[in-house]
């Protein structure tokens, strides 16, 4: 499966300016897939992997030497380290914390070699550490795969082609839209997570793929037992439910579980979104660029990291999804809000961390929200999404006539188009803001 992430891989590979590779996201999003993807670009390729062999943490030990470290490396696994030859991967680092820091010295003593490190809850051994390597590692973010990787992973390059080659707001023809709509049903049931997506594919079977979702909410379960230290396992499972029961509104404490002290319920949080389990959606009073300087850091959504994740963890009846019109295909619960914020970030350039932010005024009589922001060359873009093709775009007026934003974005089920000075863009075509 093409991962658009592997396009800054071959760039990092190119680059004369080249450091140490971290991958960063949650588990089985296909960090490893897309490192062994880059590796038949290289002659040789040595990987380990620090949870299946703890053995190999033991070459860590000592002086951090690049030079030494190699030389051991290429002893135990057997696999000769040249550089510019040879493909470096440390697999799951976050389990040798001394491997992490190590990694800090390969830029200044071997930058020719080609070294790449990943892991899944890489965030907590960072956190840890007092200093890390600013300015001598390089990061790239990966999520779950977006919508436009889902239709590549399809086989239907033509029809992906076809879309980006129309306007960006321009409309396509009913019986291409109408194909659009019927993949982006499916993504909407089993979501991003390269193994579900894997197995449909095999199978075209949605149950057989939904069964692979819950096996992957019960391995993130299970994980939460390495968080015991931290928090009780059994408050980190509860949280995690209700990132899926309160999508769609300002998060509340209490909504967890009314008899626990809410620093409890928020230290358990912050672990789900260290875990890369869950993205906080920041109120911002968007008053400037950059967004993240006009948060409330006290006011914030939380929506789980991918939409099909979300649809078990509520149990959504996937029966009825599948033989949904496009009228009522994402019209229950927070299902639309959910998605288009997993594919904004998805979209986003994978070079940094990003955010998702979104707007609301509370005045007598005169509530207003938009549901997300972003900014585009220097502006401030609202984006309104509405569940199926009819809503009302007050909030989003509203935002406009309030701020200094050239225009905004209603996100629905419409094939495009445009009212005024309020962009439409069909849902399953949201990568298209970016192009």
């Amino acid at each position: 499966m093409n991962r658009i992430i592997s396009k800054y891989l071959n760039d990092w590979r190119n680059s004369n300016r080249r450091k140490p590779l971290l991958l960063r996201g949650a588990r089985q999003v296909g960090k490893t897939w897309v490192v062994r993807h880059l590796a038949k670009q290289f002659d040789l390729f040595c990987e380990v992997n620090f949870e299946e062999d703890e053995r190999v943490s033991a070459i860590f030990n000592g002086m951090l030497s690049p030079e030494t470290i190699i030389e051991k490396l290429s002893a135990y696994t057997g696999i000769p380290i040249q550089t510019g030859k040879t493909l470096v991967f440390l697999d799951e680092i976050q389990a040798c914390p001394k491997a992490l820091r190590s990694l800090r010295f390969f830029q200044e003593k071997l930058p020719q070699l080609h070294l790449v490190a990943a892991g899944s809850l890489l965030e907590f051994a960072l956190g840890e550490m007092a200093s890390f390597g600013v300015g001598r590692i390089q990061s790239l973010f990966m999520y779950p795969m977006n919508f436009k990787e889902f239709i590549i992973a399809n086989g239907e390059k033509l029809l992906l082609e076809h879309i980006e080659n129309r306007g960006k707001f321009e409309s396509m023809p009913e019986p291409l839209f109408d194909k659009l709509i019927e993949l982006y049903q499916t993504f909407l049931i089993i979501g991003g997570f390269p193994e579900v997506v894997k197995e449909y594919i095999q199978s075209k079977n949605i149950s057989d793929s939904v069964e692979i979702l819950d096996e992957l909410i019960q391995g993130f379960r299970d994980d939460f037992a390495k968080y015991k230290k931290h928090i009780p396992q059994l408050r980190l499972d509860e949280t995690f439910i209700s990132t899926a029961t309160q999508a769609g509104g300002k998060f509340k404490y209490s909504k967890v579980n009314q008899n626990l002290p809410a620093y409890q319920v928020k230290d358990a949080l912050d672990l789900l979104i260290l875990a890369g389990l869950a993205h906080k959606v920041y109120h911002s009073s968007a008053q400037g660029i950059p967004l993240h300087a006009q948060i409330n850091e006290k006011k914030y959504k939380v929506i789980p990291c991918d939409v099909g994740i979300y649809q078990r963890m509520l149990g959504t009846d996937i029966s009825n999804l599948i033989v949904a019109d496009r009228s009522e295909l994402i019209n229950r619960g927070a299902i639309a809000e959910v998605v288009t914020g997993t594919e904004l970030l998805a979209y986003s350039s994978p070079k940094k961390h990003h955010f998702l932010y979104y707007w609301h005024r509370e005045t007598r009589g005169s509530n207003a929200e938009v549901d997300y922001l972003i900014e585009v060359n220097h502006n401030i873009i609202p984006i309104e999404v509405k569940a199926g093709t009819k809503g009302k775009m007050q909030s989003l007026r509203i935002f406009l006539d309030s701020h200094q934003s050239p225009y905004g974005i209603r996100v629905s089920l419409e094939n495009g188009g445009e009212y005024e000075n309020i962009k439409v863009i069909p849902a399953c075509s949201l990568f298209k803001i970016f192009l």
